[in-house]
């Protein structure tokens, strides 16, 4: 291994560290309450060394939730090897809940917590959210053409399947399913995947 590339390898590690231990922090502490200072007593590194990477704490959260919805699009590839559009559809809803349960960090930063407004002004280059939203709704976009959500406005039924599953998860993670038992609780979020399937396949 060259110099260069040993320098930008260990490089990329501290970047990835960085993302790392800041996304912990934000979903720990909260974005205003985690400074760069925290993040860099957290790593052992001096708030130089952030600001060698990241501009400030807004560049820093985008870059965490890109790097969170660059996983999430490749999750989503897993459910193409199904034969038919519903069937990926179906089967978009585990994939989604995998993700979500597997990294519930970045989950919670991608879809939960409130963003800084600073990072709203660059949704016009925010490719990698775009590409999970333009999946799921050319997905639904391929039912209709199969005969299901008849006369329904296909971005309205993208938002509605959305926003069901991401409900689903959104309790999960945020516990607040403790009025159910433990053995329950786990399998609270797949069974009413189930029973939300159920009524996708009847719309037709």
């Amino acid at each position: 291994m060259g110099v260069q590339e040993r320098k930008d390898r260990n490089k990329q590690k501290l970047r990835d560290l960085i993302l790392h231990t800041a996304a912990e922090l934000f979903v720990a502490q909260g974005f205003e309450k985690t400074s760069i200072r925290n993040i860099a007593d957290a790593i052992e590194y001096s708030p130089g060394t952030i600001y060698l990477h990241f501009k400030d704490k807004n560049e820093l959260f985008l870059a965490i939730s890109k790097e969170g919805f660059k996983l999430f699009y490749q999750y989503f590839q897993g459910v193409m090897d199904q034969p038919t559009p519903i069937e990926r559809l179906l089967a978009l809803g585990h994939v989604y809940i995998r993700f979500a349960m597997e990294n519930p960090g970045y989950y919670d930063l991608m879809f939960i917590m409130k963003a800084p407004m600073e990072t709203e002004t660059t949704k016009d280059k925010w490719h990698e959210g775009e590409n999970s939203y333009d999946f799921l709704l050319r997905l639904v976009s391929d039912c209709q053409q199969q005969g299901y959500f008849k006369g329904k406005d296909l971005e309205t039924t993208t938002y509605w399947i959305w926003s069901t599953v991401h409900g689903l998860v959104s309790l999960k993670i945020r516990q607040r399913l403790k009025m159910y038992s433990k053995d329950r609780r786990e399998k609270m979020v797949t069974d009413a995947l189930e029973l939300f399937n159920s009524i996708l396949l009847t719309q037709n």
